[in-house]
């Protein structure tokens, strides 16, 4: 009888470009999973014009003068205290 070993490929070694990657990823949640991101100052707004993906992809790959334009833009907004509080209370 032969084996038939399990192959587990890791994130980052299939041909998937990151914007793939990361809408496996993507997908409803509540304030709660999201609470910690805004204490480590790394949450934002991302305007309907663009997708959590491509905004995704751009940070994860450095692609500073794209994320420059979006935030100069107001396209893609820090969260902040104000944001919070009013999620806080809505929870």
């Amino acid at each position: 009888m032969a084996s038939k070993e399990m192959r587990y490929g890791m994130l980052g070694d299939d041909n998937a470009s990151m914007e793939e990657k990361l809408a496996k990823y993507s997908g409803k949640v509540g304030w709660d999973y999201l609470k910690e991101h805004f204490q480590n100052g790394v949450l934002f707004f991302v305007d309907e014009e663009l997708t959590l993906e491509e905004v995704g992809a751009a940070i994860s790959e450095d692609e500073t003068a794209k994320v420059t334009t979006w935030l100069k833009l107001a396209d893609l907004v820090k969260i902040e205290k104000l944001h919070a509080i009013q999620w806080e209370n809505k929870e």
